[in-house]
């Protein structure tokens, strides 16, 4: 099982998205949690690089996410956000 980590203003953007794409997060953060950063079912699932990873919630919104540590296993998710201005 995982840890998944979010800063404090993620969770603050994230609260102002449409209702849809929290549920959707919400989803996305569950699957992190039992399965790890290789989110393969979701749509357009990609490694950005070395311990960073992506997939869109829907057509307009993305999330991104790292491992900070694989012994510990834990992720943090740094993005959730708009395809738009996504940091990748």
């Amino acid at each position: 099982m995982w840890t998944v980590k979010i800063k404090r203003r993620m969770e603050r953007s994230i609260s102002s998205l449409p209702d849809d794409v929290q549920s959707l997060y919400v989803m996305l953060k569950a699957d992190l949690t039992s399965d790890g950063p290789e989110q393969k079912s979701w749509k357009n699932y990609s490694k950005l690089g070395a311990n960073r990873y992506h997939c869109h919630l829907n057509y307009h919104y993305v999330a991104c996410w790292t491992v900070l540590d694989n012994e510990e296993m834990i992720l943090e998710v740094y993005y959730v956000g708009s395809r738009e201005n996504a940091p990748y």
